[in-house]
């Protein structure tokens, strides 16, 4: 009897050690797939910045692991959309070789730009698991990705859940439409065979893990995951005083401002969060899809409540999000959600404003938040019979500073929240006739504080000859800069300019004339805390790197530099 204790302790103790295994295998599985994707992507805002998600998922269309490469607005919304692939294919009518693709807003991440891929996955004959992945496309059709449209229609050519693989065979009429709605058709198939060929990769090496450590299901791994991530992000919210806070953000919007007010109230082992009081659904292609509110909301939520917990199914369901009918964060079909990313990126922003108030230690200042993307075009599509370029669709993701955090300054050039790179402006150039001829850290543009925001950037692009070429503007942060938080002092504001001074619009279509080009004043992040209380040390060594005027120094930190002799 006494021999039997501790046999079965050490066997548990067995158990507990090689499920972490397996679970550190799942999230290896699903970063080969991710880089699957990267290594075969036509578009080079898959391979260059990594605007993707992959995930696997159980038969019921619950997350278990996500890669780590990607955004949460992807992995976040794609985690619901996997549910409308099964309602409408359900698991037991799924065979080997078959994929199933959409890039409906609703049912996927939320914009017509987004395809998401649906694999299943097969051990000796049975299903045993889906793979998912999204990926942020050049083109598909319509006005092209900005705010301009009028309704979903507008903006490109709308897939619905469909096969775009039938037992390893393309389904060559879904092809032949796909490359007939799209300026960049070769971009796009490519794609689409690559989103393929990264869920078959991750698919591969599950069968390969399943085989080793003897798995014939993933359903007893799939709850230790689910109960270990519940738990422990229950436990963390515990952690957490209890109360009730709101806060607002501001964005510069199309035809007018928009106010995003959040309630937050924090219970035992639930955060709620309702969005009551924020602004009415706009005419133009900014309005939010719930499933991509919902990524933001959950995402800004997490990285302060719970950052350690690994992103799945059960760790997202202690988050609750009430959004009103008829919001900006909730629009309905047949709504224009082209552009959801300039409103739904400010959320993380706007869950930290209301958990300053409870945990101010924990939370960050507000950054740029919006990515600063421009889809540039030229051409015929722009100038007609005069045009001096062949025609040309791309775009480049850039972004300005992240905001200051309680013990380190904001990071400089840095997407916060997407988490997608900046690309480099060699990939932009080699497949587009456009020349990038600055791009650089924007001087004076952090919010002072103990701790300061990080640098927006200063970027100046023409084209070959300086010809004629258009952006589809989808800027924001211009009419309300990042703030600071405790005393820290606001982000400098973003700016669209023509090279020649001229104020150009922070959304919509617009004609960069020829012989001219387009500038962007990147912001930057907002400061924290009381700017002389920043170590001089620190300010000299911004002064000295160009990125603090000695006239700042003085005014914002109370720092006299001397001019270098």
């Amino acid at each position: 009897m006494t021999d039997i204790a501790p046999a079965a302790a050490a066997s548990a103790a067995l158990a507990r050690i090689q499920t972490q295994i397996m679970w550190n295998r799942l999230i290896a599985v699903v970063e080969e797939q991710a880089q699957t994707m990267i290594r075969t992507a036509f578009s080079t805002t898959v391979r260059e910045a990594g605007d993707l998600s992959a995930g696997i998922f159980d038969l019921k269309g619950r997350m278990l692991a996500q890669a780590v490469t990607g955004t949460p607005g992807h992995v976040n919304s794609m985690m619901e959309s996997v549910g409308h692939f099964l309602a409408k294919f359900p698991a037991e009518t799924m065979r080997p070789g078959d994929h199933y693709i959409t890039n409906d807003p609703w049912l996927g991440t939320g914009h017509l730009h987004d395809l998401t891929v649906v694999t299943p996955a097969f051990k000796d004959g049975r299903i045993v698991g889906l793979f998912a992945n999204t990926a942020h496309i050049i083109d598909i059709g319509g006005l092209g990705m900005g705010p301009e449209g009028r309704s979903v229609f507008e903006e490109g050519l709308y897939i619905p859940i469909v096969k775009c693989f039938d037992r390893g065979a393309p389904n060559e009429t879904f092809f032949d439409f796909l490359r007939a709605g799209s300026r960049t058709p070769v971009e796009l198939e490519g794609d689409v065979y690559s989103l393929c060929a990264c869920n078959d990769a991750g698919a591969r090496r599950l069968i390969e893990m399943m085989d080793e450590f003897g798995l014939e299901s993933l359903d007893p791994l799939a709850e230790a995951i689910f109960e270990a991530s519940l738990r422990a992000t229950e436990a963390e919210i515990a952690r957490l005083p209890r109360g009730t806070w709101e806060a607002e953000i501001r964005s510069d919007g199309y035809e007018a401002p928009v106010t995003l007010h959040a309630k937050l109230t924090v219970h035992d082992a639930t955060i709620e969060v309702d969005y009551a009081g924020t602004s009415g659904l706009s005419t133009r292609g900014i309005n939010v899809p719930p499933a991509y509110c919902r990524a933001y909301t959950c995402f800004g939520l997490k990285v302060v409540v719970a950052p350690e917990i690994p992103n799945n199914w059960a760790s997202l369901r202690p988050f609750r999000i009430a959004i009103p009918e008829g919001c900006i964060l909730n629009a309905p079909r047949p709504y224009p959600v082209s552009v959801r990313h300039v409103i739904g990126q400010l959320l993380p922003d706007l869950m930290m404003g209301c958990l300053a108030q409870a945990v101010p230690e924990r939370v960050a200042a507000e950054g740029s938040s919006c990515l600063w993307n421009p889809p540039l075009r030229g051409g015929s599509q722009v100038s007609g019979p005069k045009a001096r370029l062949p025609d040309f669709e791309i775009i480049t993701f850039n972004s300005g500073g992240t905001g200051a955090r309680a013990t380190k300054d904001g990071l400089s050039g840095i997407a916060f929240p997407s988490g997608v790179r900046t690309m480099p402006v060699e990939a932009t150039e080699n497949v587009a006739p456009v020349i990038f001829w600055r791009k650089e850290l924007r001087p004076d543009s952090a919010g002072a504080g103990r701790t300061r925001g990080g640098f927006g950037q200063i970027m100046e692009i023409g084209t070959k000859g300086d010809a004629e070429f258009a952006v589809n503007a989808i800027f924001d942060r211009v009419g309300n800069p990042p703030r600071g938080r405790f005393g820290g002092g606001d982000g400098a504001p973003g700016a669209v300019l023509l090279d020649d001074g001229t104020v150009l619009r922070t959304k919509g279509f617009q004609v960069i004339p020829e012989g001219r080009r387009l500038v962007l004043h990147l912001p930057g992040g907002g400061g924290m805390g009381d700017p002389r209380a920043r170590d001089p040390a620190l300010v000299a060594r911004d002064v000295a790197d160009g990125l603090v005027s000695r006239e700042a120094a003085a005014r914002l930190y109370g720092v006299q530099i001397a001019p270098t002799p």
